[in-house]
């Protein structure tokens, strides 16, 4: 009977102790979710920071949480008269770069990946060498360049460098490798022209990448003081980050108004990368170093 009795007793399975175990997420979010919010921590900082009052800024142990929601920083930021002209400004530079970047990425890289012609691979290591060197090296040659052409205190001077960026177009070319060439074979059978193949087949399935030039483009471009600080000397062409300067005084620093400037000056990026996150995690998923 002792036997019979240990017979009937079932232990459980490993699929059925798995099952239980079983998250209703996975595991890996329990590692990524502290990591996130600890990068997240400077971003929570600056907006609370934006409705503080100037005294609780300075407040030495800092304040962790402000003691009401004070808006005189944004208050003093937009009734600035030239605030919107920098926003406008920063736009229109951004804008631009991140257009071009498209236009040229995208027939640089298409160039490279399909078509061989003499040098290309040549052309294609001393392009992407440029990408190591530092910008300290080309801002003298670059703002002589800019001088001569009669751009210098002008926008054309900060979208004029960004018109195309190595980056973009080993980007595409990488993605364009990663497609398979029996789509163009097909279409170039049927007589499509090249320009044609490229419009209509490869760059509606490149979209992810567009996408990722675009974002990176314009947060490079939206963030970029170092240039805009060299090449703009009046108050009218500035764009949004050599306008927050600004706000720096020489005897006193309004801080709610820096960080309520800062707020509205993150907000853009922040909703471009949102809004392309999906094809940004894709491209580089998909595009690889292939090649």
């Amino acid at each position: 009977m002792i036997a019979h009795a240990h017979s009937r007793i079932r232990l459980p399975s490993n699929g059925a102790a798995a099952r239980r175990l079983r998250l209703p997420f996975s595991a890996w979010h329990l590692l990524l979710a502290p990591l996130a919010l600890l990068f997240a921590v400077p971003l929570i900082w600056l907006t609370l920071s934006s409705v503080m009052t100037d005294a609780e800024i300075n407040k030495f142990p800092p304040t962790l949480w402000p003691s009401g929601v004070h808006l005189d920083g944004y208050r003093f930021v937009l009734s600035n008269a030239k605030f919107p002209t920098w926003f406008v400004n920063s736009l229109i530079v951004s804008g631009t770069a991140v257009v071009s970047n498209l236009v040229f990425g995208t027939l640089g890289g298409y160039a490279f990946a399909r078509m061989r012609f003499l040098g290309s691979r040549t052309m294609l290591v001393m392009m992407l060498a440029t990408l190591v060197v530092p910008f300290q090296l080309t801002m003298i040659p670059t703002f002589i360049v800019m001088k001569w052409l009669g751009l210098i205190d002008t926008l054309g001077a900060l979208i004029v460098p960004a018109l195309v960026t190595p980056f973009a177009v080993f980007l595409m070319r990488q993605f364009f490798l990663s497609l398979p060439r029996e789509l163009e074979e097909a279409a170039w059978i049927d007589g499509c022209s090249t320009l044609r193949v490229l419009w209509q087949i490869v760059l509606p399935l490149s979209r992810p990448a567009l996408s990722t030039v675009a974002v990176l483009t314009f947060l490079t471009t939206w963030n970029d003081l170092t240039w805009p600080l060299i090449a703009i000397n009046h108050d009218s062409t500035y764009t949004l980050q050599l306008g927050m300067t600004t706000f720096h005084g020489q005897h006193q620093t309004h801080w709610s108004a820096v960080m309520a400037g800062n707020v509205i000056t993150v907000a853009p990026v922040l909703l471009a990368f949102l809004g392309a996150q999906k094809a940004f995690i894709e491209s580089v998923a998909g595009s690889g170093l292939k090649g």
